[in-house]
This record gives structure tokens, C-alpha cells and sequence, in this order.
């Protein structure tokens, strides 16, 4: 019954979105009226309203429900969405105030006189206008009153003409920032949780182990994840179509002919395109620039694109005063004063300590007010003249009152949809396809192909990625990122706006079009960008470095980096000092051997014995890498054979754990019918010959586990296990032969430290002997005391801190002031021979210390390093953003 109420919930869906119903109440209402109608029924012919649920019932729904409403809206943490309203505001004020529309004229006189100049003026632009908009409609509408009636004058295909401004106006759904990327990067973080969950399950019950290796775990994605992402396959499609129309204009002028400016290319003429140029790049750069630098959160950057937008539309809307450009002026003068203060000043009203940081918290509040006076002074323009700031405001809060309700209305739909146990079912069809993971990808991409000729890119988001998303992410063979799946599925996704008959792009193109162009020329022209935006995807599908690199170098370059030694970063590290061992291995034992011939007869013995053993850690460092590589060449040596073999015993395993799962619910229901008054035996002996089929199947599938399952099980598990043996052996030396250089180099810098302590220790002894009485002896106690806390901020001064201790304890009851003297000076006799040894270090051995600290610390030392360098992070975002396979250890 429960796949009657699923066909159900899917039908109200259907008829109430093909009926014309508005989005936002079909999906809720289909959820609403199919769980009703559900329970009903379970009350009606079963006694129990959860009867015909597969997971739960009306009660659960409704949890979930109010969950998911208040995930959404309360939820600090999950603050992603802010930044639809900011990003929405400000395409839209970009769009009202023509700044748009100044861009596209003066590109089209820029580009005019190139063949085929003026489509690709119109993908530059669209380009742009995505990058500071991301509005479709506004973008397809603009370009379609000002760009095509001058592309059809000057001979241009017709067909060419609207499939070039129909699929630049798209543009903004995948060039960041875009209101699809944040949607999706706040479904697929949820959908990134439930993978995770998920792959520890199955990793558990592979392999009985509690606690799956962070390194196997999913890599979830942020919006400026997914911004950085979606940057490298945006800028892909662009060129992707610009090489198409120059292709055209090659192969057939007559589609793409060159359009002479007739003005004058003057001063005047540069000074207009870059005031219609500058603005919005500078914009861009900010947005995006202060994401990928790490400045901004993306929600920070949404407020400041909209505080931009707002600013930019201000002077536009005065266009030709004298005054037009003053509050613009003071914003980019103040922002440039709070720069400067803040790299003078630390601005910080709670620590202020002197006159400077009061001049600089006055300077910041003078800086912020002219910023202040500058947004308040564009926002009355733009609410003075046409009235644009209301109806921006109006606007921008229609479109995110929409997006929001549509995404609870999703929520809903998609609780409802688990409840009938849909997710099972498209689990079990997508992991029962043959061809692994890449068919099933290829299946929900084609869905989500077919899709967009009838659904908004909202719906598609918000209701078939939570179903489909974290089957995909969980699988181990893929093992994708989350960032990866999201640009794919937007990229997809775009073609919604550009597939006939309901693409959202040709229907605006339409409303503005002379009726000289006719519907069947927006429609050709849009099927050959459709085959651009595919043949994007199949390159972004095939080399996953395009959207993983710049999503991964952001995050590895960051303050918040995480350092070497994080456990994520270790296999790709490993391959960058390997091939360091390789090329640089000759001049490392060398650096070894030198430091080796140092003399450290002179240091104490812990000190002396600590850094010889370091010296051997290093000098086995290539031993030990030689035992890696051996045991994972014996590891890759036997996968290709124990592979297949794997796959069908754990496919045959996936099949019995489902048996398992169906004879636990028969065996639940068999009791709850044996418990009702009047009980049912027919149907209790239906149940009893289900479980014993059902047991006879599993029997049959635990009978078609090879024989030698078990040994070639154990053989890949103990080449594993050598291998993981071989990497903490490594990891264990050059942590161990990089700790000794280091503690002692910081023992030999703080040699004149402890010296400058000379006076305070002296001085103790004069404070000891005068102790009389307990009062006295307090107050030397807390002398000693304060002598022993200079101390702690010296490097390897415990033992005679802890002289000073046991002197201290001597006064501490019974006050014994010649004990206490006589640990004193054990303390001062240790603290000569420790500044004596030190000094001597620092003049004979630190020199030959850090010589031999700067050969190995990118490579032996790499992982005890406080952050990656800008090369390291690169070369480990490379290797990162590179899918492997790790099916084999599940």
C-alpha cells in the first residue's frame, strides 16, 4: 500500500503543476493531502493511521516538517540562505538602474567591427551580468530589447541571434555568485551529512570497525565552495560559445557579420566604456575576490555586492549632474581610509590600551561614517528618483519570499516522499544498475535533463537532489565531492532555462522579440547551445580538477587552513615529499651527514641523545619510504585479482543485509497482528511462508559466496594493514626526527632569555634568609613563585624551575630556610650550566641547527609545519581535487 500513496503523492504533484497551480503551494499541498489521505485510510481499514507508511507516520511527517520549517529559518549555524535576498537584491538593482543596459551598448560598440563581434559582445556581457546579477530573466529581457533589434539590423542570423542571447542570459545560473549555487550548496550539505552517515554504516558493517578514517569520509560544500567550483566550468561554457559564434562568423559571414561603430574610437569614446566597464568588474572582483581570498563569508559578500550595487546605482540614476558621482567617490575614499587604518591600528574597542588605539578607533568611526553617509546618500537617490529603491525592495522580496516557500514546501514533499519509502526505492533502482556509480550518475543527470523541460531550476534543486544526492556521494568507488556533484547537477540544471518547450530564457526572449522572429528560430538556435552546455558537462564529468582545484587551494591557502598534519591531507602530501626523496635526495643525506659531523659532546645527555636519534630518524626516513612503496606496489599487484571478487561478495551481502531487513518488518508485523483482539490467521500464514521464502533466498545467496572469499579477503586486509603499518612507521620518524631540531633550536634561542633571569634567581637567596616568621615566608614564596612563572616561558627550564619548587615548599608550613637555600642553589647551579651550554650552542651549533632545519623542513619536517607553503597547497589541491577509488576498503 504504501507505493499506491507514493503513485499518489506523485500524481497530485503532476496535476497540480501541469494545471498551471503555483509552485510554492503544489508542492506542500501534494505532500498534505497524500499523507492525509495515507492515514485515513491506515485509521479507516488497519485500526493504525501509520499502517501504510513505510518509515513513520502523519506524527513523524509532521516532525520532520516542523523540523525542516525551523532547520530553514532558526537555525543559526545554517545561516547559507542569507545570501539569496543580498544576491537577489542586487542583480535586481543593477538591472533597474541600467547600469545593464550601459554595459551591453558599450560592448557591442567595443566588439562590433570583429566578425561575429556582436554575439560575442552579448556573451561577454551575459557573462558579466551573471557575475553581478545572476537574474535570468532580467539578463535575457535586457539583452533581448537592446541587443537583438541590433543584431537583426545588421543581418545576423536570426536563429544565432536569440540562441546566443537566450543561453548568455542563462549564464547567471552557473557563474558565481548565483542563486542555484546557494540553493544547491545548501541542499548538498544536508545531502553530504546523510552520505556521511551512510559510508560509516557501510564501512562498519565491512569491515566491524567502529570508527570509519577521516580520510574516507565525505567532503561536504559551502556556497563559496561551490562558488569557486561552478568559476573554472562558467568560464568554460563562455568560451565554448564564443568559439562557436567565431566558428559561424568564419564558416558562414552572412550569419555573423562585423558591425562597424560609426562614431569615433576618441577619448571620449574610451572614457565611456570604461565607465560602463569598470563599475561592474570592480564589483565582481570585490564579491568574488573576497571570497577566494578568504575575507568575506559569502553572506558578508552578498552585503557588500548589495551595498555596491546600490551605491553604483545611485550615480547611474543621476546621470549627467554635476553631483552624480560624490557619494560614490566618498564610499571608495572611505573604504580605502578604513584599509589604511587597520593596517596601522588594531581596532578593538573592548583592549584599549593607549592614546594610539583611541586615535585609530577615532579615525575608523570617521572612515565608517563617510561609508555610512555615502549608502545613505545613494539609497535616498535611488529612492527619490522613479521610485527605484521600492520597487527593487518590492521586487527582491517577492523572489525570496518564493525561493524560501518553495524550499519549505520541498521539504515537505520530500519528508512525504521517504514516509512511502520512495528514497528505498530509488536507492535500490539506481544501486541495482549495472555499471556502478557512472551509470547511475548518467541516469539522474538524464532525469534531471528531462526534468528541466517542465520544472523550475527550485524545484529540480530542492526536491530531486536531497532523494538522489546522497546515494550518489555515499558511494566509495566514485568517492566525489559534494562541490563536484553541485556544479554538475547546475550546469544540468541550466538547460532547464534553454529546452523547448518550457525553457524559462525562450519564453522571456519571446515577450520582447519583434514579431519577425518567429518561435521555431528561438528554438533552433537554443538546441545548439543546449549541445554546448552538454558538451560542458561531459569535460567537467570527465576531468573533476576544473571544479575541485579552485574550491581546494582556497580552502589550503586560507588563515583557516588546516595544518600538515591534518590526517585529510597525508596521502597527497606524501606524494609531494616523495618526489622531493626522488629529485632532492642526494642533497638531504648530505645536509644529514654534515649535521651529523656537528659536535654535541657538550650538551646535556637528554638534549645530546634526543637530537642523535633525530639525526638517525632522518637518516631512515628512505628506508622507510622504500617500505611504503613496496607494500603498496604488493597491494596494487593483488587488487586487479581480488577486485571482481570483492564487488560480488559484497553486492551478495548488500542482498541478504536487504532480507534481513524485510524479515525483521514481516516478523513486527507478525507479532502486532498475533497481539489484536481478533486475530487475523490467514494473514499471520501468509507472513510465516513470506519469512521462510525469504529465509530460503538468503540461505541461497549465503550459498553463492565463493569459497575462497574468506582467505582473499584476509590477504587484501593484511596488504592493507602492511601498508597503513609502512605510513605510521613514516609518519612516526620524521615527526620524531623534526621534533628534536626543533625543541632544541628553541632551547638555544632562549639561551639570552634565561640569562636575563640571573638577577631574579640571585636575588632569592638574600629573600630566603631574611624569612622569620610565616608572613615573610609568604612573601618569599610568592617571590620564588614569580620566578618560577619567568621561567616557564623559557624553552626546557623544568629542572630548575624545579629547584625553585622544592625551595618554595620549604617555606610553606614549618618555614626550613636552610633547606630551602640548599635547593636554591642545586637551582642556580643547574642554571649556570644550562645558560653555560646554551650559549655555547648557540655560537657552535645553531648555525649548522638551522642550516640543517631549512634543508629538511619541506619534506622530513613537512608535516610539523604550521601551514602548507603556496606551492605545497597547490600541488595538494591538485591531487585532491582528483576522484579516487576506495571501494576496496569497505
Amino acid at each position: 500500500m504504501e507505493l499506491f500513496f507514493l503513485v499518489v503523492l506523485i500524481l497530485l504533484m503532476v496535476i497540480a503543476l501541469t494545471s498551471g497551480f503555483p509552485v510554492a503551494f503544489s508542492l506542500p499541498g501534494s505532500a498534505i493531502l497524500a499523507i492525509g489521505l495515507a492515514a485515513l485510510c491506515g485509521w479507516l481499514f488497519a485500526d493504525d493511521a501509520s499502517a501504510y507508511f513505510a518509515e513513520g507516520g502523519p506524527i513523524q511527517w509532521l516532525s520532520a516538517g516542523v523540523t525542516n520549517f525551523r532547520s530553514l529559518y532558526w537555525d543559526v549555524e545554517r545561516d547559507t540562505l542569507i545570501a539569496i535576498p543580498l544576491f537577489i537584491f542586487m542583480g535586481i538593482m543593477l538591472q533597474r538602474s541600467k547600469i545593464a543596459e550601459d554595459l551591453l551598448v558599450a560592448m557591442a560598440q567595443l566588439f562590433g567591427p570583429v566578425p561575429g563581434g556582436l554575439g560575442i559582445s552579448v556573451v561577454i556581457v551575459g557573462a558579466l551580468l551573471a557575475a553581478t546579477t545572476g537574474i535570468v530573466g532580467a539578463t535575457v529581457i535586457a539583452m533581448g530589447l537592446i541587443s537583438l533589434p541590433a543584431m537583426l539590423r545588421n543581418n545576423y542570423s536570426k536563429s544565432l541571434a536569440c540562441g546566443t542571447i537566450c543561453a548568455s542570459g542563462t549564464l547567471g545560473q552557473i557563474i558565481p555568485p548565483s542563486i542555484v549555487l546557494i540553493i544547491l550548496a545548501d541542499q548538498l550539505s544536508s545531502a553530504a551529512d546523510q552520505a556521511s552517515t551512510m559510508r560509516k554504516a557501510e564501512y562498519k558493517e565491512a569491515t566491524g570497525e567502529f570508527a570509519m578514517p577521516s580520510a574516507f569520509d565525505i567532503t561536504s560544500a559551502s556556497a563559496g565552495d561551490m562558488f569557486m567550483g561552478a568559476l573554472i566550468p562558467g568560464l568554460m561554457l563562455v568560451g565554448l560559445y564564443i568559439l562557436y559564434i567565431l566558428i559561424t562568423a568564419l564558416i558562414r559571414p552572412k550569419s555573423a557579420p562585423p558591425v562597424p561603430y560609426d562614431g569615433k574610437y576618441d577619448r571620449q569614446f574610451i572614457i565611456n566604456v570604461l565607465l560602463a566597464l569598470v563599475p561592474p568588474l570592480g564589483l565582481i572582483l570585490v564579491v568574488l575576490g573576497s571570497i577566494i581570498l578568504g575575507i568575506a563569508t559569502v553572506n558578508q559578500a552578498g552585503a557588500i555586492g548589495a551595498v555596491g550595487a546600490m551605491i553604483m546605482g545611485g550615480y547611474r540614476l543621476t546621470g549627467g549632474q554635476r553631483n552624480s558621482y560624490y557619494p560614490a567617490v566618498l564610499a571608495i575614499g572611505s573604504t580605502i581610509a578604513i584599509g589604511v587604518v587597520l593596517s596601522f591600528y588594531d581596532i578593538n574597542i573592548k583592549n584599549i590600551k593607549n592614546q594610539s588605539d583611541i586615535t585609530g578607533i577615532a579615525l575608523a568611526v570617521v572612515a565608517v561614517t563617510g561609508l555610512l553617509v555615502a549608502v545613505i546618500w545613494s539609497a535616498w537617490r535611488a529612492y527619490k528618483i522613479e521610485n527605484t529603491l521600492n520597487e527593487v525592495m518590492v521586487e527582491t522580496a517577492k523572489t525570496t519570499s518564493m525561493v524560501f516557500i518553495i524550499l519549505i514546501g520541498a521539504a515537505m514533499l520530500t519528508s512525504a516522499f521517504r514516509g512511502f519509502g520512495g528514497e528505498h526505492l530509488v536507492k535500490e533502482f539506481l544501486t541495482g544498475l549495472p555499471g556502478g556509480f557512472w551509470t547511475q550518475f548518467v541516469v539522474v543527470m538524464v532525469v534531471i535533463f528531462l526534468l528541466g523541460f517542465f520544472l523550475d531550476f527550485i524545484e529540480i534543486a530542492v526536491v530531486v537532489v536531497p532523494i538522489v544526492a546522497p546515494i550518489l556521494l555515499a558511494d566509495p568507488g566514485a568517492n566525489i565531492t559534494a562541490v563536484w556533484l553541485g556544479v554538475m547537477i547546475g550546469l544540468n540544471i541550466q538547460t532547464s532555462f534553454l529546452t523547448p518547450p518550457f525553457g524559462f530564457a525562450l519564453f522571456y526572449l519571446r515577450g520582447v522579440a519583434p514579431k519577425i522572429v518567429k518561435t521555431l528560430h528561438i528554438y533552433k538556435g537554443a538546441v545548439v547551445f543546449i549541445g554546448l552546455q552538454l558538451l560542458a558537462l561531459v569535460i567537467a564529468g570527465m576531468f573533476p580538477i576544473m571544479v575541485n582545484y579552485l574550491p581546494n587551494r582556497t580552502h589550503l591557502t586560507s588563515e583557516t587552513a588546516p595544518p600538515p598534519m591534518n590526517p585529510r591531507l597525508q596521502s597527497c602530501m606524501e606524494d609531494y615529499v616523495f618526489n622531493i626523496y626522488d629529485t632532492e635526495g642526494d642533497r638531504l643525506r648530505a645536509s644529514i651527514d654534515r649535521v651529523k659531523a656537528a659536535d654535541i659532546s657538550y650538551l646535556p645527555k637528554k638534549q645530546r641523545e634526543s637530537l642523535a636519534a633525530g639525526f638517525d630518524k632522518a637518516s631512515a626516513t628512505f628506508g622507510l619510504v622504500e617500505n611504503i612503496r613496496l607494500a603498496e606496489q604488493k597491494l596494487a599487484d593483488y587488487s586487479p585479482d581480488y577486485r571482481p571478487l570483492h564487488y560480488q561478495v559484497r553486492d551478495l551481502q548488500e542482498e541478504i543485509r536487504d532480507r534481513n531487513q524485510l524479515i525483521t518488518d514481516y516478523e513486527r508485523d507478525f507479532v502486532r497482528i498475533s497481539r489484536e483482539d481478533k486475530v487475523d490467521q490467514v494473514r499471520l500464514d501468509n507472513l510465516q511462508q513470506k519469512i521462510s521464502e525469504i529465509k530460503s533466498e538468503q540461505a541461497q545467496l549465503e550459498a553463492q559466496v565463493p569459497a575462497e572469499w574468506v582467505s582473499a579477503r584476509k590477504g587484501y586486509t593484511d596488504l592493507s594493514s602492511a601498508v597503513k603499518k609502512a605510513k605510521s612507521s613514516y609518519r612516526n620518524n620524521v615527526d620524531g626526527a623534526y621534533e628534536a631540531v626543533t625543541e632544541l633550536r628553541q632551547v638555544i634561542d632562549d639561551a639570552e632569555a634565561l640569562a636575563a633571569l640571573e638577577p631574579d634567581l640571585l636575588g632569592l637567596e638574600e629573600v630566603i634568609t631574611e624569612v622569620t616568621s610565616k608572613p615573610m615566608a609568604k612573601e618569599a614564596m610568592d617571590k620564588i613563585k614569580a620566578v618560577e612563572s619567568s621561567l616557564g616561558s623559557v624553552a626546557s627550564a623544568s629542572a630548575i624551575k624545579s629547584k625553585l619548587s622544592k625551595a618554595r615548599r620549604a617555606l610553606k608550613k614549618k618555614p626550613n630556610t636552610e633547606k630551602a637555600l640548599k635547593q636554591l642553589k642545586q637551582g642556580l647551579k643547574v642554571f649556570a650550566n644550562e645558560v653555560e651550554w646554551r650559549r655555547r650552542a648557540a655560537t657552535e651549533l645553531a648555525p649548522a641547527l638551522a642550516e640543517y632545519d631549512d634543508a629538511i623542513k619541506h619534506s622530513i619536517g613537512l608535516r610539523l609545519q604550521k601551514r602548507l607553503t603556496i606551492d605545497q597547497a597547490e600541488f595538494v589541491a591538485s591531487c585532491q581535487s582528483v576522484h579516487r577509488d576506495i571501494s576496496l576498503n569497505f
